[in-house]
This record gives C-alpha cells, sequence and structure tokens, in this order.
C-alpha cells in the first residue's frame, strides 16, 4: 500500500471550462476553489480535488503522444463515485441542475443503492450511500 499520498486529485478534461465549471457549481452547490484559465478545481474533502482542465490545455502537455481529447468529447472517459448521505436529494437536485440521467435509484449487488448521470462532456457521475 501506498502510505504517502497526501491528497487525489482527478483532473476532467473538458471542452467548455467555463460552462463546467458552472455545472459543476451547481452540481456542488458550492463556488470553485481556484477558477483560473486553463484550470477550475473544486476541493470536496480534506483529501480530494476535482479539477476541470480544457481538451485543449491537455492537448499542449500530451502533445501528439495520444489522441486529441477532442475526439472523446460524449465519450464517457471517467467515473465521479459520489458516496453521499441522502441519494433522493442528490438525484432530484442533478436532476435541476440539468445533469443527463443515465440510470435511476437502484439497489446494486455490490452492496450500494446507486444512480447515475453524465455531465455536459459524457463523464459519469454516480450518487451512491451504502444499503
Amino acid at each position: 500500500m501506498i502510505n504517502h499520498i497526501k491528497l487525489i486529485e482527478t483532473i476532467l478534461y473538458v471542452k467548455d471550462q467555463e460552462a463546467s465549471c458552472k455545472f459543476y457549481q451547481n452540481i456542488f452547490r458550492k463556488e470553485a476553489d481556484l477558477n483560473v484559465p486553463g484550470m477550475t478545481e473544486f476541493n470536496l474533502s480534506e483529501n480530494c480535488k476535482i479539477g476541470l482542465m480544457p481538451n485543449k490545455g491537455i492537448a499542449k502537455i500530451l502533445a501528439d503522444n495520444t489522441p486529441h481529447p477532442d475526439l472523446g468529447n460524449g465519450i464517457p472517459r471517467c467515473e465521479l463515485y459520489l458516496y453521499v448521505d441522502h441519494i433522493q436529494v442528490e438525484f432530484d437536485h442533478a436532476i435541476n441542475c440539468g445533469a443527463r440521467l443515465i440510470s435511476p435509484i437502484n439497489d446494486r449487488d455490490w452492496g450500494d443503492r446507486v444512480c447515475y448521470f453524465s455531465d455536459p462532456d459524457g463523464h459519469i457521475i454516480a450518487f451512491a450511500e451504502k444499503i
């Protein structure tokens, strides 16, 4: 086990940083903790951040070593699996925020009650609670 990891930041590559920032501000019910050209960050807990980076920004870093991130727009490229206290509240909130419903709240065989949505770029957002 790796004991020296102090913080986990997951960075989503997005087509439109401003639109994605507004979407996640609504979903998370909080302002971004950092929002500058090229990077938006949300501190979700003491050791977890979600970042938003424009496709064109990461493409410069990746150069020609991978396909351009624009080629993946709309394709689910990751899943944010978020444990919450009140799944029905989060389900209703996500609907009101304009998240695209993928799967309603269901009990899953791994012991969680989960619903699935997608963000404007096709990334999957799951809200879960233990059964």
